[in-house]
């Protein structure tokens, strides 16, 4: 604390003198009196500096760590390796205050940083550009409808019921007060969205189909088949990804003939850190970047011929006419951004595929272990590195018993899916070992015996 605050009533009265005042009372006159405060304030004395970093590490210590703990929790956050080198290059001063460019081509580490993600998110998805900007996830699928909403001039909407809860939830506030129509989509008995359905309501006033891949229970869909409806009604196939190390193993949403493939980018690279800050993703059609939120760095060279960086595009209403606009999307998630591009860069295509294929067998090993201890695996083999398991309890009882054993256990399904009771959705990573899964799957049972 002593770094930050005045030490002495001499620097104090110093102070007060630059400012032409007598005292603190003189200072804050303006304030009328009936509305000052007139006791101290109910909070502790001070505290040295190393009382501080004792008081916040006591604190610290009462969490329970992903990195302490065997953990099998997923559900659109993943704990994935964070190579140490993200932690040194982002730890350079240069990058601690990224933030949007306002005078970009002054800014010109930031917008190689920018283009770089943008670089690797179009080679991770398949498709031929991508932006930077978005806030997560959810936020980007947001953003992804209202940009269909403007291409198409269509105001229908079928979603699938797999699409993660919660950016189904973000969606829903940023559209409640649109005239629009939003048809959800049953999940099948094999865990998948119901593509059929989705054959009858899907109309020539469609705007887009909108599949996650993974989707929520881990099931891979047939991403072929929706594009093909959406083109028979001359609609958009919308992606959502929240998993995208499947795409190391996976083929890309755009071969698949997506048209937009938004997504969370936390699995690359970036810690869970309760919840934040993360990265959304967004990438598109070449004849379909006039129409994207965010903005876009191009490359190009200067006039001695020097390869150089600038904001090609920039569809925010602070940068061009507010009627023109196509969001009003602000941030940078610039530092973030990078870790996942610094994570992408270190792995390599290679790397990546080999991580995609360690969470895929490890979360089979995993499936076929809890089988054989007599637990059912809902939705069968068609899923990247998390499934749906049926517990033979409720799974808060059983997550109480994980937990007290050190293990952080699957998500409760009933909480988005009331019909999914004594249902959990387990993940697992590169980050699990032989012996966590398992103790996970010898306990699981257990305590299931025990209710």
């Amino acid at each position: 604390m002593f770094r930050y605050l005045s030490l002495t009533e001499q620097e104090k009265q110093r102070m007060l003198q630059a400012m032409g005042r007598g005292s603190t009372d003189e200072l804050f006159a303006a304030i009328p009196e009936n509305i000052r405060l007139k006791r101290n304030l109910d909070i502790p004395g001070p505290l040295s500096e190393t009382e501080v970093l004792r008081f916040f590490k006591e604190l610290a210590a009462r969490n329970f760590h992903a990195d302490d703990n065997a953990y099998f929790l997923g559900a659109g956050a993943y704990h994935h390796f964070v190579p140490v080198v993200i932690d040194a290059l982002i730890s350079r001063a240069e990058f601690f205050t990224a933030y949007t460019p306002y005078q970009p081509e002054v800014a010109q580490g930031t917008l190689q940083s920018i283009f770089e993600f943008q670089t690797l998110i179009c080679q991770l998805t398949g498709l031929d550009v991508a932006n930077a900007s978005l806030y997560d996830g959810s936020t980007a699928l947001a953003e992804a409808l209202l940009m269909a909403e403007r291409t198409r001039g269509r105001r229908h909407f079928v979603l699938s019921s797999l699409v993660h809860p919660q950016y189904r939830a973000v969606v829903s506030t940023y559209t409640r007060n649109m005239e629009w129509k939003i048809d959800l989509l049953a999940r099948t008995s094999q865990g998948l969205t119901h593509l059929d359905a989705a054959a009858s309501l899907m109309t020539d006033s469609t705007a887009a189909l909108v599949v996650q891949y993974p989707n929520f229970l881990g099931g891979i869909e047939d991403l072929s088949r929706a594009a093909a409806l959406a083109r028979r009604h001359g609609a958009m196939l919308v992606v959502a990804v929240a998993e995208p190390i499947a795409l190391g193993l996976l083929q890309s949403p755009g071969a698949l003939g997506a048209d937009i493939c938004v997504g969370e980018a936390q699995a690359l690279g970036i810690p869970l850190s309760y919840g934040g800050p993360y990265a959304g993703f967004f990438s598109t059609r070449d004849d379909l970047k006039r129409h994207m939120p965010g903005r876009i760095v191009g490359q190009t060279v200067d006039a001695d011929g020097q390869r150089g960086f600038v904001l090609t595009l920039a569809t925010r209403e602070q940068h061009i006419r507010r009627e023109k606009a196509t969001s009003n999307i602000c941030t940078n998630e610039g530092l973030c951004a990078l870790m996942s591009s610094i994570f992408m860069c270190t792995l390599g295509k290679d790397g990546m595929k080999e991580l995609a294929k360690q969470n895929f067998s490890k979360a089979h090993y995993a499936a076929d272990q809890l089988e054989r201890r007599g637990n059912k695996i809902v939705y069968g083999r068609r899923f990247f590195n998390e499934f749906v398991v049926t517990a033979g309890a409720p799974v808060a009882r059983i997550n109480a018993r994980l937990a007290a054993e050190g293990i952080v256990g699957g998500y409760d399904l009933s909480r988005d899916y009331p019909e999914m009771a004594n249902q959990m959705l387990v993940c697992v990573t590169e980050q699990n070992t032989r012996q966590e899964i398992d103790r996970f799957v010898q306990i699981l049972s257990a305590a299931e015996t025990a209710a």
